[in-house]
């Protein structure tokens, strides 16, 4: 459709000709082009979410009047298990309403529907499809999840950790484990070092959503894991599951990172290149770090951008920069260039914004740049 961006212009009538064909050779009375013509009537005007779920409501229509025969029907349309390096957006994002189906369909048929979900994550995602079942059965499916935690695929690993993130990204709010992380934190424990880049990323990001709300449990579940399991993957996890409390400049999370010395680094020389610019420049950041200390310090430098709001006010941002050590008395040149780039979660205004250079945590020096619309 003109004029739409993002996952959700794929959900239409055409999409709903590709799972509808998958359907047809299964099930032989699926009328493709009634499914299509319906959807692209319902589409319009809908956001992601309510896309998928007009294609899933299309499908429970068309399909047989049981669930487990319809979900079997399904089930039938899944290709072969995604690898590490294929990503479930590029080669099997039409999957999407075969998930939200399971989800919004399969709650009374609880074995079915956690067999239906392990099979969709192999070759897309079952992430949201798992969460009204982790609230709604939640023994049955906690038991499940904690055996995919230990699953030859990596695609079902990856769901023991993403399906119950506290927080996850677009998708319900699991409040029993934003009050109480212990059972998330336990299906993660033999994941920490997995193998696959794919299951770490979401086990750090997991971390992250818990440390947003149990900052002191996530510090100490992550120096226990470091010293356990003291392997680069390992310690990946944990850099990357900190990484909300580093940009808040939490400094038993800077230390536990290795960083030291903060109050001993001085910034100078900073300086805004343009000093007015507008949107579709780059803003180049300069300035030196010097540590003052008689000895070496490991420090993580990230700048703050305060961006102006609609009503005046101001949001900071944190973007990393780099990690360094600096040994005694030296001096170091740094330059970043910041593209100040249209993108769709961020709306800019005009007026005055405010750069912070911060140095483990601690705020070093500051500067400001006009913006223009």
């Amino acid at each position: 459709m003109a004029g739409e961006y993002g996952l959700k212009r794929h959900f239409d009538g055409e999409a709903a000709r590709l799972l509808g064909g998958k359907v047809r050779a299964l099930h032989p009375a699926f009328d493709v082009e009634e499914y299509a013509a319906e959807v692209e009537r319902r589409i319009p005007g809908k956001e992601l979410k309510d896309r998928v779920l007009v294609l899933a409501e299309g499908l429970r229509a068309r399909l047989p009047g049981g669930y487990p025969d319809a979900v079997a029907v399904l089930l039938g349309t899944l290709g072969g298990e995604l690898a590490e390096d294929e990503g479930l957006f590029k080669a099997s994002w039409f999957l999407m309403p075969v998930a939200r189906f399971v989800e919004e369909y399969g709650l009374d048929h609880p074995e079915i529907s956690l067999d239906a979900i392990e099979a969709i994550t192999r070759c897309h995602t079952g992430e949201h499809a798992i969460r009204p079942y982790v609230e709604q059965h939640h023994t049955r499916t906690m038991k499940r999840v904690a055996e995919w935690a230990h699953s030859p695929s990596h695609n079902v690993r990856r769901l023991a950790s993403e399906g119950v993130r506290p927080r996850l990204p677009w998708a319900r709010t699991l409040d029993l484990f934003v009050k109480d992380p212990a059972p998330v934190l336990e299906i993660l424990e033999p994941l920490r070092g997995d193998p696959s880049a794919y299951v770490r990323r979401s086990v750090a990001n997991n971390l992250n959503d818990i440390a947003r709300d149990h900052p002191a449990t996530v510090l100490a579940t992550a120096l226990r894991w470091l010293e356990e399991s003291p392997t680069p993957e390992t310690e990946w996890t944990v850099k990357h599951g900190l990484r909300t409390l580093v940009k808040k400049g939490d400094q038993r999370a800077l230390a536990l990172l290795g960083a030291t010395g903060g109050e001993h680094v001085e910034v100078d020389r900073l300086s805004l290149t343009p000093t007015a610019v507008t949107v579709g420049d780059t803003l180049v950041i300069g300035f030196d770090l010097t540590n003052t200390d008689d000895r070496t310090h490991r420090v993580t430098v990230d700048y703050v951008v305060h961006h102006v709001r609609g009503n005046g006010r101001t949001t900071p941002k944190v973007f990393k920069l780099t990690t360094l050590d600096l040994a005694p008395g030296e001096r170091r040149s740094l330059r970043k260039p910041h593209p100040v780039r249209k993108i769709s979660t961020r709306t800019y205004h005009p007026g005055e914004h405010v750069v912070d250079i911060q140095v483990n945590g601690l705020v070093k020096g500051s500067g400001r740049f006009g913006l223009r619309i």
